[in-house]
């Protein structure tokens, strides 16, 4: 497989942490890394994407939340996402 080396740098507290969590998942440094950028970038795309959405059809409302939690198995959004 074909790989992108990179050299990344952190804080000593934020590099203890994120070898201390790559170490409780089992995973190696570069593959625990690669999963959390790759989820950082799924956020990023579906935060960029609601956005079109809602200035398109308008602000999720409360109650669309809700049913979105509810349907998916999540606690209730609407409880947790500020207003606005």
């Amino acid at each position: 497989m074909k790989v992108d080396k990179l050299s990344v740098s952190f804080d000593p507290e934020l590099g203890d942490a994120v070898r201390a969590a790559a170490a409780r998942s089992g995973r190696g440094l570069s593959g625990w890394l690669a999963d959390a950028a790759a989820a950082r970038l799924r956020a990023e795309a579906l935060a960029a994407f609601l956005d079109y959405w809602e200035a398109e059809h308008g602000e999720l409302t409360a109650a669309e939340l809700a049913r979105a939690s509810q349907e998916l198995g999540l606690p209730d959004a609407s409880k947790t996402v500020p207003a606005a």
